[in-house]
């Protein structure tokens, strides 16, 4: 594990393995242990990239609000750090919105992208309004009812049984959020723009992973409406809910290293 100073605050991450640069980028109230099962196959022969968003793990909270561009600058300054000029970058949920963010500022730094159960949409009202609810129970010191609600859901559920072990892991996991940054990520989310255009007209490769029975994304409303780019690809998870890596993570590696090898030789 590495940190560095961004913003008069501090930002862990890890480098691990070597080849092709990928970047996994996590999701809300996750930490980059989340992809342990997945990085650890990957760097067998990818160089992985991966680092607790700030307001998630053992990265500091910057500000009140977490705007998505500022989560693409702290990924950027990782990149710096380690002299990794391109790599591809693959971000799960919120993770996802931060890669929009990544590729509408800095373009040049990216071989390719994917969407890991995530979308270029804004927020709904009645997501927005969801959000600002969990606001309201951690300022309330409520923080566990949102943990009740959201970690289950992560999760297919006729997977919950078989994966009861991950589950609480993901639990712990969520529940060491600090509500600091639980709060300024939401309103990050919140206020973040549609960037559905973005994709549609990106030259760069995409690939959108999806979960048949992801709770959170469902998928006949949301998939149908993304518009893939030319050389965008869409992946389906069928046994999976918001969690595909973990609940599949053979069928992921698999679909990570086809992707990441139509990259070789992209400079």
């Amino acid at each position: 594990m590495k940190t560095l100073e961004f913003k008069d605050r501090q930002v862990r991450y890890s480098v691990e393995g070597s080849g092709e640069p990928v970047f996994l980028i996590h999701g809300y109230l996750e930490s980059l242990e989340v992809w342990n099962g997945l990085a650890a196959d990957l760097a067998a022969d990818h160089q992985v990239i991966r680092m607790d968003l700030p307001g998630h793990g053992k990265s500091e909270v910057i500000q009140d609000t977490h705007r998505m561009e500022l989560l693409a600058e702290a990924a950027r300054e990782v990149l710096d750090r380690e002299g990794i000029e391109r790599c591809s970058m693959f971000g799960h949920s919120l993770g996802g919105y931060a890669t929009l963010a990544f590729l509408d500022l800095y373009p040049g730094r990216l071989k390719g992208f994917s969407l890991f159960h995530s979308h270029p949409f804004a927020d709904s009202d009645q997501v927005r309004q969801k959000r600002q609810g969990e606001i309201d129970l951690v300022n309330q010191g409520q923080k566990e009812e949102i943990l009740k609600v959201n970690v289950p859901k992560l999760f297919a559920t006729d997977n919950l049984q078989a994966f009861s072990r991950e589950v609480e892991w993901v639990r712990e996991m969520a529940e060491a959020t600090p509500g600091e940054g639980i709060i300024a990520n939401l309103r990050g989310m919140m206020q973040r723009p549609d960037r559905s255009g973005l994709v549609k007209e990106t030259d760069k490769p995409f690939l959108l992973i999806a979960g048949r029975k992801d709770n959170y994304i469902p998928y006949d409303a949301v998939i149908p409406q993304i518009e893939l780019p030319e050389k965008g690809r869409l992946v389906t998870l069928k046994h999976s809910g918001h969690l595909g890596f973990v609940e599949e993570k053979a069928r992921s590696l698999e679909t990570i290293r086809a992707f990441t090898g139509s990259l070789a030789g992209r400079g």
